[in-house]
């Protein structure tokens, strides 16, 4: 079984992707990342994967769903926590005008405060530009802020997000199926 989903390391969806496999018996399934969903739809529907985990919060989840109709179709589904998230400033930045987030994660808590909002595509991708200096708050996984304690301050502590997660396949389930609904 080859199955993709969004890189890069370290993101929700590698995190949730190593989850399902081990619970479904899958450990030795071949994992391959992409760099964003449109190019895993097409593998999947190329047959260079046999399946795509997404999270339904994703912003091009209902892009590919609409794209990718009659050629990708639901095979699995189930609810799984993302690591643990955190909003946090960069320590020398006494109150940060700009706070960078992931699109899906705008709305997990207030942030009116801030003058000026930046769209990354990952919470990977905000991770970095806190730790290069590139933004001055964020949004982020919580083992970001543990590893750089020096450099990154707790805004405030969001937990995980708890997520509708689906699976992609180029067949779908037959009628009767528990999953689908006659």
């Amino acid at each position: 079984m080859r199955i993709a989903t969004l890189g890069p390391d370290g993101n929700n969806h590698v995190l949730v992707l190593g989850r399902y496999l081990e619970a479904q018996g899958l450990a030795d399934a071949e994992v391959r990342l992409y760099d964003d969903f449109p190019a895993a739809f097409a593998a999947l529907a190329a047959g260079e994967v046999d399946r795509v985990l997404q999270c339904t919060a994703h912003f091009s989840h209902a892009d590919c769903v609409g794209r990718y109709m009659h050629r990708a179709f639901p095979v699995d589904t189930f609810v799984a926590g993302s690591h643990p998230l955190v909003l946090v400033a960069r320590r020398e930045v006494d109150a940060p005008r700009q706070v960078a987030r992931q699109p899906a994660t705008r709305y997990y808590t207030d942030l009116s405060g801030f003058a000026e909002e930046v769209d990354v595509p990952t919470t990977v991708g905000v991770a970095e530009g806190l730790l290069e200096g590139r933004f001055e708050a964020g949004i982020c996984a919580r083992y970001t802020l543990d590893a750089h304690p020096g450099t990154l301050r707790l805004i405030e502590d969001l937990g995980p997000a708890l997520d509708v997660w689906v699976v992609y396949g180029r067949v779908p389930l037959p009628g009767g199926h528990p999953l689908v609904l006659d």
